[in-house]
C-alpha cells in the first residue's frame, strides 16, 4: 500500500443529536489495497482513561466502525451504515457514550494506521462537543 497518498490532513468531531460525527480529511484517496484505519484517540487529562474511535478499510472498502475503551478492554462494533467516504473525506457516526468518562480538559487527537502499523498520530482535532 502506498500511504504517501493517504496522509491525514485534519479531523473534526461534533455532536449531532445523540451521535458523535467524526470527519477525517486525507491528502489523496483511501488506499485501494491493504488495511487502512483512521481514528480519534481521546484521553482524560492524566491519560488514566483512554478511548479510540476507529474506521477501518480493507482494499479501499469500509469493513469496520468501532470504539475501544482501553481501561476496560472493551471493543464495541457499530453499524457500517454510519460510515461514508468519497474522494478524500471519511465520515463516521458513533454513539455519544463512546467518549463517556473523559471529562473536561480531555485530550483528543487523530491518528491513522496502515497495514497494522502506526502511520500518523497526534493530528489536531477540531471539536464542537
Amino acid at each position: 500500500m502506498d500511504t504517501d497518498e493517504a496522509l491525514l490532513k485534519q479531523a473534526s468531531i461534533k455532536t449531532q443529536d445523540s451521535t458523535l460525527v467524526a470527519t477525517f480529511d486525507i491528502d489523496g484517496t483511501i488506499p485501494g489495497s491493504g488495511a487502512y484505519v483512521v481514528g480519534l484517540m481521546g484521553a482524560a487529562p492524566d491519560y488514566s482513561s483512554q478511548r479510540r474511535l476507529c474506521i477501518e478499510f480493507m482494499n479501499g472498502k469500509a469493513i469496520a466502525c468501532y470504539s475501544f475503551n482501553r481501561d476496560q478492554g472493551i471493543e464495541e462494533d457499530y453499524d457500517l451504515s454510519g460510515v461514508t467516504h468519497s474522494g478524500s473525506t471519511i465520515t463516521g457516526s458513533f454513539p455519544r457514550s463512546a467518549l463517556n468518562g473523559l471529562g473536561k480538559g480531555h485530550v483528543l487527537s487523530a491518528f491513522s494506521e496502515a497495514d497494522g502499523r502506526e502511520f500518523q498520530h497526534g493530528v489536531p482535532v477540531e471539536e464542537a462537543l
